[in-house]
């Protein structure tokens, strides 16, 4: 080189790397210390997070705890489910109450910029919609002016519905309502003509109805609503971790990679790109800090994300439409693990 002073800081910058790849942050440093991970979810919506009649948690978003929770401490059991609703959820976030939420949250600019947190990345692809009685004869949406709609406060549904209102010129009566359940009895009790939420939402309390087929759910998407987990500022690691999770769950689908064979595969494949997913070749898992067989592990406690799919939102009816993998013409589509 030709000035000495710039071999140095070569040499320094160099020296610095391995330091700060091996650094963890305040959230995976408290996850590792107490060997549990606090996961933020809903308080019991079908298909994402509810607790069956054993008190076992189960759901898309439950899964992904579970998938998280094996990444950084090896066991799908060491989360802590805390139940959280529209309004206390980012509260949960924010305070250290949880580590990360994982309960049907929409990405959007505002909450990425002003909630001191952060989306790892979209695990299910939603849109907003309405549900109602079949004995009503609506069939579209434009024929709900002046109708009395059930919302949930402190949502992007709530938003989403005033927008579509007003660019349609018509007009609605809200029935504000916090808890899920609530909402869902006030419904069916017919104090609102229209109940709207995510589309996913609604195919769950649909199920929950004492008579399912006495209700439809309208074909209109009116919302784009990204789904996804978030987490707090600040913890670059623990995101890491969270959105290559979420990442490998997705190539694990593509590459085939299932819970049944993960073990197989790491033993016998020769495929490159498979060898890299089961950890023997490369040091992916080392580079977050993890061990490099992490996603053999993470695959044979919940599954790809397509079994994660099938097992919980099957039976809600709902194809898998944008969730396909893009190999299929949806949307998922994971950045390469290598």
């Amino acid at each position: 080189m030709k000035f000495p002073w710039m071999r140095s800081l070569a040499v320094a910058a160099a020296l610095a790397v391995p330091a700060l790849a091996a650094h963890a942050g305040p959230t995976l440093d408290a996850i590792k210390s107490k060997g549990v991970l606090r996961c933020g979810v809903n308080t019991g919506l079908l298909g994402f997070s509810a607790p069956d009649s054993q008190g076992k948690w189960t759901g898309i978003d439950a899964d992904f705890c579970r998938a998280v929770a094996t990444a950084i401490l090896g066991d799908p059991n060491k989360v802590q489910y805390v139940p959280t609703n529209a309004q206390n959820r980012f509260t949960a976030l924010q305070s250290g109450e949880v580590d990360m939420l994982s309960r049907n949250t929409t990405w959007t600019s505002s909450r990425d910029a002003s909630l001191g947190s952060v989306f790892a990345g979209v695990l299910f692809y939603d849109g907003q919609g309405f549900m109602v009685k079949k004995s009503a004869n609506i069939s579209k949406a434009s024929q709900l002016n002046g109708a009395t709609i059930c919302v949930q406060p402190g949502t992007t549904t709530e938003l989403n519905l005033t927008d579509y209102f007003r660019v349609k010129r018509m007009s609605f009566k809200p029935v504000v309502i916090a808890e899920l359940n609530q909402i869902e009895q006030a419904f069916f009790a017919g104090r609102c003509d229209v109940y709207t939420t995510d589309r996913s939402g609604l195919a769950a309390t649909r199920l929950k109805a004492p008579k399912p087929d006495d209700y439809i759910v309208l074909p209109e998407a009116i919302s784009k609503e990204p789904l996804g987990p978030m987490i707090r500022r600040g913890d670059w690691e623990f995101f890491t971790i969270v959105r290559w999770t979420l990442n490998g769950l997705i190539e694990a689908e593509e590459y085939g990679m299932a819970a049944a064979n993960a073990d197989k595969l790491k033993a016998e494949s020769k495929d490159p790109p498979i060898m890299r997913l089961v950890g023997t070749s490369g040091d992916v898992g080392k580079g977050m800090g993890l061990d490099n067989d992490w996603l053999v592990k993470v695959i044979k406690a919940v599954g790809n994300y397509g079994e994660m799919y099938t097992r919980n939102i099957g039976p809600l009816g709902l194809a898998r439409g944008q969730n396909a993998l893009w190999t299929d013409d949806g949307l998922m589509y994971a950045p390469p693990l290598r």
